[in-house]
């Protein structure tokens, strides 16, 4: 097993890099709007190519001149994307032509010790494109090849070049991926999390709030497993949030929570939880995804003012949409206890999966009917849980038979899963429950009596 070769795709900002790495992806997951500096951070995406599979990075616009904030962080970003990458892709404006900034980035990357390929981008008139093409032959990085990333003009050639400089890799020789959602409010130590994790600086950190705008795809090796760490935008309360980056920057928030395996939900200790993050809270449940409370800023919290414990039961009365996932204290700044995560997300992951055995569930049933009976209705009937089964995992779901389904009320059915979890464990997943109808004559064609 092994992970797929990395492409990574540079080049100044707003000459079309996102949308050209849509277009080599099929989707529409890297962040496109008409604003420079818009991408910050390195996003990973899989691609493939006539049977060449590989990751396609993402990265900030390159500028040299300016020496705003975040603009030096970006090109510590595009070092590291292309010290990892096996190609690099340079994307230029075709209907510019080249420009002072084009070759001042043509310089930093002819000393590469790899391959790079030229993308002429936005030109979209094939009579004209050869022609507008051929003037970035002065760069000294090789042929242009004249694309067009939202039509797809010449793509299909850039892709044939460009794959030759990749080893052939099937998509079933890459190892298997846990595909990990960090999610939160703006400057709750994301990205800070993240790099402790990895061991380098692989998202942009600043106490400027929302850095991060795009989900960001990081992936690591640890004892054999593969994780991909999807570092996400903060998400605010849809009123303070413009329309444009930032806007898309949510929306791909909560695209990555169902793009996930399982979601760490990190929490400002300091602040507690917002009614941000119960919406969050509501969409990992909805999603049937795993998670882990990071509560994160624990150092900079009094140590009178709470316990653990009294913060635990604090905070799973406020998101009871996953009362059900372990919470951890940690620091970003510090580093406490930031390594117990990865222990914590393997352990909800194998139950995110886990099966059992239908003779189990029954067992299961039984001893909680014997403490508690489904109550009856009005007319007297008693609801009956004759068996139950599981019928997938991620998360475990499970079909219980019963005589009428309505007479199971949801009071009785939060009861059920209480005793399911105190009986089987589950901790650190969602369950899910279908309730089904038998009639005794089809008990009976069942070989099974209620």
């Amino acid at each position: 097993m092994s992970t797929l070769p990395i492409v990574a795709i540079v080049g100044r900002p707003n000459v079309g890099k996102s949308t050209l790495i849509n277009r080599i992806c099929g989707g529409r997951e890297a962040i496109v709007h008409d604003e420079p500096g818009v991408t910050r951070d390195r996003l990973y995406l899989p691609a493939d190519w006539n049977g060449y599979y590989f990751q396609i990075v993402d990265t900030g616009g390159l500028v040299f001149e300016d020496k705003e904030e975040f603009l030096p962080k970006i090109r510590q970003q595009v070092e590291v994307a292309l010290e990892e990458a096996k190609a690099a892709i340079f994307v230029v404006d075709g209907q510019l032509g080249p420009t002072a900034a084009d070759y001042e980035v043509a310089e930093w990357l002819r000393g590469r010790k790899l391959p790079i390929l030229l993308a002429v981008n936005k030109l979209e008139e094939p009579s004209t494109a050869l022609t507008l093409a051929s003037e970035f032959w002065g760069l000294g990085l090789g042929e242009p090849y004249a694309v067009s990333a939202i039509h797809g003009a010449g793509t299909g050639d850039f892709l044939d070049a460009l794959v030759q400089n990749l080893p052939l890799m099937g998509e079933e020789e890459a190892a298997p991926e846990l595909k990990v959602a960090i999610v939160g409010r703006p400057n709750v130590g994301k990205s800070s999390l993240l790099n402790v994790l990895v061991g380098s600086e692989r998202a942009i950190v600043s106490a400027i709030s929302g850095t991060t705008r795009d989900a960001i795809d990081t992936v690591i090796e640890r004892d054999g497993k593969q994780y991909r760490f999807i570092d996400t935008a903060g998400i605010r309360k849809r009123s303070k949030v413009d329309y444009g980056p930032e806007a898309f920057g949510v929306d791909r928030a909560l695209k990555a929570i169902r793009r996930a395996d399982l979601v760490l939900l990190v929490i400002d200790a300091t602040e507690g939880a917002t009614e941000q993050e119960q919406r969050l809270a509501g969409k990992i449940e909805e999603s049937g995804r795993a998670c882990v409370l990071v509560v994160n800023k624990w150092d900079a919290v009094e140590k009178d003012t709470y316990t653990m414990n009294t913060y635990i039961e604090q905070i799973r009365e406020e998101l009871y949409f996953v009362k059900w996932a372990p919470t951890i204290f940690t620091s970003a700044l510090t580093g406490q206890r930031v390594p117990q995560i990865m222990e914590m997300v393997d352990a909800a992951s194998v139950q995110h999966q886990r099966r059992i055995s239908t003779s189990v569930i029954n067992e299961a049933i039984k001893e909680a009917t014997i403490r508690m009976m489904p109550p009856s209705d009005k007319r007297g009937r008693q609801g009956k849980i004759y068996y139950g089964t599981q019928v997938r995992a991620e998360p475990p779901t499970f079909v219980l038979f019963v005589n009428e389904p309505k007479l199971i009320k949801d009071n009785y059915r939060t009861y059920l899963e209480s005793q399911f979890r105190a009986s089987l464990g589950f901790e650190g997943t969602p369950l899910r429950f279908l309730w089904r109808g038998k009639t005794p004559r089809e008990l009976e064609r069942d070989g099974r009596r209620g």
